[in-house]
């Protein structure tokens, strides 16, 4: 019994070792048809970007993979056909605010050439640089005002600001870093202190006194904006637009037309400028009481293209003409100015991100892109003549990074003006609107070592560069992250335009493509999280299947399928869009 039942457990031990080995090997086989899916389709849910970069370091892919297109290397050279302009996004930069090298209190050449590393190192892959390809210059030359838009000299340079060695030296620099620059060429008036005035009112015989308008009584009649125009002086009343101090130039007069055109050829050819921002461009030649948009100006600024292109065809001029686009257009048609600042949409982009409204800002987007010609128009949201965006927006940094999203997104060649990276403020008197650029938290803001010439923003110790620069969330990081976008993708810079619907009434989407490149932009003017979503294209250049993969934010969403008008149909996607966030999503074929 004791040697049976010794056997039998024995037994029973081999037994239980010999199932529990080979149950480690054991396969169930379900029918195929009750087998869950573990493979999802390809053009469904697609991987995403962080995936991918993962993958494609050991598997090669069988289809195309989300990238950079056509990024700008060096200097902007345009893209699919278009002018270096359309390729560049251009930094607004008053040099008295900008920085003071000598301990002076005043911005200066120099002072730039410090800092241009803030603005482009140079190096595309580098993300401490703020990444912008062109700046706008105010007013450089000698001035008894300190804005500077009433010049005493056309030939030099302002020397509170530097040499005219210096300001060709910030121009080699610049060109080096891959920035081009243009400058303020303010042809409308001159200074009543500048000698040809000067000349003109105490000689009244001189040949200079007809270079000016002149009457021996007041006219009487007024402004555009209800003021004097007609000033008087010891040779009579003479005609200034603006004020007392700026003088009109008379260009029904050659001699000034000749004078001007060689002032031009100074600046081109001489001193090296990449073209011009034409100040107060619509005002240029009065014809009695009209005075802005005059037949007769369009035809002198007619001319003066085909003289400026003939020194350099590769110049560009941007206009100012404060009025509405119905007027602004006429001015490039190409014969007049390569491009025109869009005040119309700067506005409607102020005003509609104020109130979120995203369906106005997108049929103004749409109504703007339709009527200009392709690449023709400048875009902005203030300037150094209006309310700093971050005082219209009464301190939102959400509103102020929308703006930026849109700016950085949408057609037109953006302009950025200086420290609006940073949310600085300022409202009128103009002086606020111009203040010093605020570097750090440093006595006078890092900008100076001494008072400078007009007191910095109070918040300095908050909004600057050095601390925006360490947190990846500030305004600075957003704008240092969408200039990145934009040099790096053909279709933000130049690519055709296509509003695009939603059901979701907060959502502002719209389709960017050029030659090589399509993305769906997708910006979410609200304070909550979208999801679930449908957006609608009724017809565009699409065609055939793509996989959308994100270039800027996060989500997996399924492929698009074109439909026969080349749009698209109720595309449906749960991916979420941050509150006050941007998505912006590459289509790739396949």
């Amino acid at each position: 019994m004791t040697m049976n039942k010794t056997i039998r457990l024995t037994l029973l031990l081999l037994f239980i070792f010999l199932s529990a080995c080979t149950s480690s090997k054991k396969v169930t086989v379900q029918p195929t048809s009750t087998l869950p899916s573990i493979v999802q389709p390809v053009n469904t849910i697609p991987p995403t970007a962080q995936s991918i970069k993962t993958l494609t370091s050991t598997v090669q892919p069988a289809y195309p993979l989300p990238g950079t297109v056509q990024p700008v290397i060096g200097l902007p050279h345009g893209t699919d056909g278009y002018a270096w302009w359309n390729d560049t996004i251009f930094y607004e930069l008053f040099v008295r605010s900008f920085y003071d090298s000598n301990r002076d209190g005043i911005g200066d050449f120099n002072g730039i050439i410090k800092k241009l590393d803030y603005l482009n190192d140079g190096n595309p892959k580098t993300t401490t640089d703020l990444g912008v390809t062109g700046i706008w210059l105010m007013p450089v030359n000698p001035s008894t005002s300190y804005h500077g838009f009433d010049v005493t000299d056309y030939y030099d340079v302002n020397p509170d600001y530097g040499t005219l060695e210096e300001f060709k030296n910030l121009l080699d620099e610049c060109h080096h870093r891959g920035i081009r620059v243009i400058i303020d060429l303010v042809l409308n008036h001159t200074s009543i202190e500048h000698p040809w005035f000067i000349e003109a009112r105490d000689q009244p015989q001189s040949a200079r006194h007809n270079w000016y308008i002149w009457s021996e009584t007041n006219p009487g009649y007024l402004g555009p904006w209800g003021e004097q125009v007609w000033h008087p002086s010891s040779a009579g009343y003479y005609y200034g637009i603006f004020w007392s101090g700026m003088p009109d130039l008379n260009y029904r007069n050659d001699d000034v037309t000749d004078e001007m055109y060689n002032v031009t050829r100074f600046w081109l050819q001489d001193v090296g400028v990449d073209g011009f921002r034409l100040d107060a461009a619509r005002h240029l030649i009065e014809l009695n009481q009209a005075q802005a948009d005059t037949p007769i100006t369009h035809e002198w600024w007619a001319n003066f293209r085909t003289y400026y292109k003939g020194i350099n065809p590769q110049a560009m001029t941007v206009g100012e003409v404060w009025t509405s686009n119905y007027e602004v257009v006429k001015y490039v048609q190409g014969d007049e100015f390569d491009m025109a600042f869009n005040f119309d949409l700067a506005s409607q982009t102020m005003r509609n991100i104020s109130s979120w409204n995203a369906g106005s800002l997108s049929g103004a987007l749409q109504r703007n892109y339709d009527q200009f010609s392709p690449g023709t128009y400048a875009t902005f949201l203030t300037n150094h003549d209006q309310p700093r965006v971050m005082s219209v927006f009464v301190g939102d940094q959400d509103k102020a990074k929308l703006a930026a999203s849109v700016l950085l997104t949408a057609p037109g060649t953006p302009f950025i003006y200086y420290g609006e990276e940073i949310g600085m403020t300022g409202s009128k008197p103009d002086e606020n609107i111009r203040t010093p650029m605020l570097w750090s938290a440093d006595k006078y803001a890092g900008f100076s070592t001494i008072s400078p010439w007009e007191s910095t923003n109070n918040n300095y110790e908050q909004f600057n560069v050095t601390t925006e620069s360490s947190d990846p969330n500030s305004l600075l990081s957003l704008y240092r992250s969408l200039i990145k976008l934009r040099n790096e993708h053909a279709a933000l810079r130049v690519g055709d335009y296509f509003g695009v619907s939603s059901d979701n009434r907060s959502i502002l989407p719209f389709l960017r493509v050029s030659k090589e490149e399509s993305l769906l932009v997708l910006i979410n003017l609200s304070k909550k999280t979208i999801n679930g979503y449908t957006l609608s294209l009724k017809q565009g250049p699409l065609s055939g299947g793509y996989r959308l993969y994100p270039v800027f934010g996060e989500g997996n969403y399924p492929g698009l399928d074109a439909n026969t008008n080349g749009g698209f149909n109720l595309y449906l996607s749960t991916s979420e869009i941050p509150a006050n966030g941007l998505v912006i999503l590459q289509l790739i074929r396949g």
